[in-house]
């Protein structure tokens, strides 16, 4: 019955809708854009252009050559800079590859004042087409699979390589997945159906002599089945008092991302809805059932997933942390939402770490609407045998769709159905990637100690904190200009921002044998268990989950893996966390133009700081505490200034749907501001260390190319599936609209590409929160 808390941290990058079990590893995210080599000439150069671009690919031969006699590594490129005027165009190998990169990636026949997205990114789209088993592909995606490079260097090491347990257990994980040895494909279905045996059988499969529809116990069965269906069961901070953990509830059941994707659809005309019934017909009959016989009883499970999204609340009216907090008892749940005893189901749970509940301990509750509407649901569900049948049948179709990736190629085969209808993705990626992000999503801080050790070294670590502090300030200096902000209001803003705990690259505990040996020391894992170790896993992590009850929360803890191509921010720990996986170019090199580093890393710093403040943020004070700690009028300003940017946003269209401006809006405001804040952090390096010396053939200010290595970081294409699951779902807009409409809200970038008022990259109405 466990399951991830809520939304409680702001990632920089969307990640891909998982359809049910472990996410496809394809679209994370990750690139590296200034790696490419240099373009050629394509429809639509000059002439001089094309002239000038093949010198520029001659020379930069020659030149790289000679670099890799002459040129020092570990050292800054000092070069880069000029006489302080910044008018010598730097000719080092350096320069003129990335000057060739960020060319290639170009569309320069796109007016950037009219599109600067198309401008910034049109190159790249032209020439990168989706790979196989991915819905969509950008810069984050390429960064990602040369992260799974190294990781598949390190993790297919002998055993005898390492001499600590825990890095063990994850090479020996990523065989299991890998399964040289075809144990999956030889037992087929025998793992699920004997967990589904040990729940009393299924009435679809061939084991349903196991249970009697007459008999069945609701708060029985989901009391066995460890996974979160209906509702969802967590420990985690109190939003209300960050010092101590408490268990939260918050609503869940569905199988499809969203509820829009059941609403006012009709089954036989709906694709994702026929694609989903057909999936689920093709895993009861994996399972042994009579096809029609199984379908018949799976579209009655969509009809009750239906009625329960109709009592789903949508993520966009779930935005104030505020309004969702409820501290109650368990006997006042219990009032409130009495289909199960409660404190049994709690105590249930609780007794493997050998705590338990009484009737007066707090919770909170994060949907009592939902769970009120839940009980009459159930009661009308329940008062007839067929209902009883039917609910009975949802609750193992969620363990069955959970648990059916970790079984052999015909079961991974027939969830395809459904996400191609879903997000467009067609084929599959190779299998040593998808066990890579396998092992990351089991036993991540295990293969991040071998990532770490392969693959951040130097000193990157520093000097991305010292970008932080830059953007700090930086953002704070803006403090003082924001008239909306009462002082009192402000100076507490600049205490939170002073406040902000930086984890950067990797948690250090990692490095020490010792440690990480005793964090995985309880997980059993074996090379030939593929389908038990996952399911060793849940308990593990649901184990680790509950002890935390009784425990104070602990500092610097990560929600990420060193791989991970992302960062987030974390309100009830006022917390922002960079991966070892991010800090590489397109984001960060030592070896880039500071400009650039600035643009890409600088804004992700920036973005996360902003998240602080932004419409969910903000509720929370310098402790990570949720309370009121702004003035009234600071606040009604604030929010006038929130709703234009819902509704820029919501101007927008992609594929003729409009972006969901309030579902959004903290990603916006987070995007925004964070541009804002590094752009000021490069001006200010700037004025200690003087101009850079421009690159070659682009001509381009370095004040330009900050905004250019912004938008490059989003360079990216997608299906029309993926890009309609991601309005519907997404916190974060569209690749296109992060950039566009970022950009369109900065006087800066108006001003350095000389943009006229009113066209379309300068309008004149313009949405300024930080």
């Amino acid at each position: 019955m466990m399951s991830n808390q809520k939304y409680k941290r702001t990632n920089f990058e969307e990640d891909e809708v998982s359809v049910g079990g472990t996410p496809p590893p394809g679209d994370l995210n990750a690139s590296v854009i200034f790696k490419n080599s240099l373009s050629v000439c394509r429809k639509g150069r000059t002439t001089l252009e094309c002239i000038l671009f093949v010198l520029i690919g001659l020379f930069s031969i020659a030149l790289i050559v000679m670099g890799s006699l002459l040129a020092i590594k570990g050292k800054q490129i000092d070069r880069m800079k000029g006489n302080g005027q910044g008018d010598e165009v730097c000719l080092m190998p350096e320069c003129v590859t990335i000057a060739g990169s960020l060319l290639k990636a170009m569309d320069r026949s796109a007016d950037p004042c009219v599109d600067f997205f198309q401008y910034a990114c049109g190159g790249w789209i032209k020439s990168h087409v989706i790979p196989s088993g991915h819905s969509r592909w950008g810069t984050f995606g390429v960064l990602w699979q040369e992260n799974q490079v190294i990781m598949r260097q390190v993790i297919e090491r002998p055993l005898n390589s390492t001499n600590s347990t825990a890095e063990k257990k994850a090479m020996l994980y990523y065989q299991s997945c890998m399964d040289k040895n075809k144990t999956i494909e030889e037992l087929g279905a025998k793992p699920l159906l004997q967990m589904l045996q040990s729940l009393g059988g299924w009435s679809i499969s061939n084991s349903s002599g196991f249970w009697d529809v007459k008999t069945f116990d609701l708060q029985k069965t989901l009391q066995q089945m460890g996974i979160s269906v209906l509702f969802s069961i967590w420990v985690a901070e109190d939003d209300k008092n960050s010092s101590a953990n408490i268990l939260q509830i918050d609503q869940a059941g569905l199988s499809l991302p969203e509820r829009e994707y059941y609403l006012n659809k009709t089954i036989s005309e709906d694709k994702v809805l026929t694609a989903f019934l057909e999936y689920m017909t093709r895993l009861g009959v994996l399972l042994g059932g009579e096809e029609n016989n199984t379908r018949e009883q799976m579209l009655e499970i969509i009809e009750f997933e239906v009625q329960l999204a109709n009592i789903t609340i949508p993520n966009e009216d779930r935005r104030s942390e505020e309004k969702l907090y409820h501290r109650m008892t368990v006997k006042d749940l219990q009032n409130m939402a009495p289909f199960i005893n409660w404190l049994d189901m709690l105590n249930t749970l609780l007794s493997v770490t050998n705590q338990s509940f009484t009737e007066s301990e707090e919770i909170v509750v994060y949907a009592p609407e939902y769970l009120q509407n839940m009980t009459v649901l159930l009661r009308d569900t329940m008062s007839t045998e067929e209902g009883n049948r039917t609910l009975r049948n949802y609750l193992i179709w969620h363990v069955a769709k959970t648990m059916a990736p970790y079984l052999s190629s015909p079961f991974r085969d027939a969830r395809k159905i459904l996400t191609e209808a879903l997000s467009g993705t067609t084929g599959g990626e190779e299998l040593w990637r998808y066990c890579i992000s396998d092992t990351d999503d089991v036993m991540g801080f295990a293969l991040g100690a071998m990532f770490v050790r392969e693959a951040f070294t130097g000193d990157s670590k520093e000097k991305a904190e010292k970008m932080i502090q830059e953007v700090k300030t930086a953002f704070k200096k803006n403090l003082p200009s924001l008239s909306w902000m009462d002082d009192k209001t402000r100076e507490a803003a600049v205490e939170k921002a002073n406040a902000v705990i930086d984890l950067i690259g990797f948690p250090e505990y990692i490095l020490n044998r010792t440690k990480l040996d005793k964090e995985y020391e309880r997980l059993t894992i074996n090379a030939s268990e593929y389908f038990w170790n996952n399911v060793r896993n849940l308990q593990f992590v649901m184990m680790q989950n509950l002890e935390k009850l009784k425990q104070k929360p602990k500092a610097n803890v990560w929600d990420m893996t060193p791989p991970t191509v992302n960062a987030y921010y974390t309100p009830t720990k006022n917390e922002i966390v960079f991966p070892a996986g991010i800090l590489q170019a397109p984001f960060y090199d030592p070896y880039f133009p500071k400009s650039l580093n600035f643009g890409a890393m600088g804004v992700v710093m920036g973005h996360e700081l902003t998240h602080g403040f932004d419409d969910q943020g903000r509720e929370y004070d310098k402790f990570g505490n949720m309370r009121q700690w702004w003035n009234n009028a600071s606040i009604e300003k604030f929010n006038d200034r929130a709703q234009c940017i819902i509704d820029q946003y919501s101007q927008y269209k992609l594929n003729g749907e409009n972006i969901k401006g309030k579902q959004t809006l903290g990603e916006n405001i987070a995007d925004n501001g964070g541009l804002k804040a590094a752009y000021h952090a490069y001006e200010a390096w700037v004025q200690e260390y003087g101009e850079e010396r421009p690159l070659p053939a682009l001509n381009l200010t370095h004040r330009q190319l900050f905004f250019l290595g912004f938008s490059q970081v989003w360079c990216s294409t997608s299906t029309k599936e993926a890009d309609h699951l991601q309005i519907v779902c997404d916190p974060h807009s569209p690749a296109k609209f992060r950039v566009i409409g970022t950009l369109s809200n900065s006087m800066e970038f108006a001003k350095l590409y000389n943009c006229a008022p009113g066209s379309p990259m300068n309008p004149v109405k313009k949405c300024e929160v930080w």
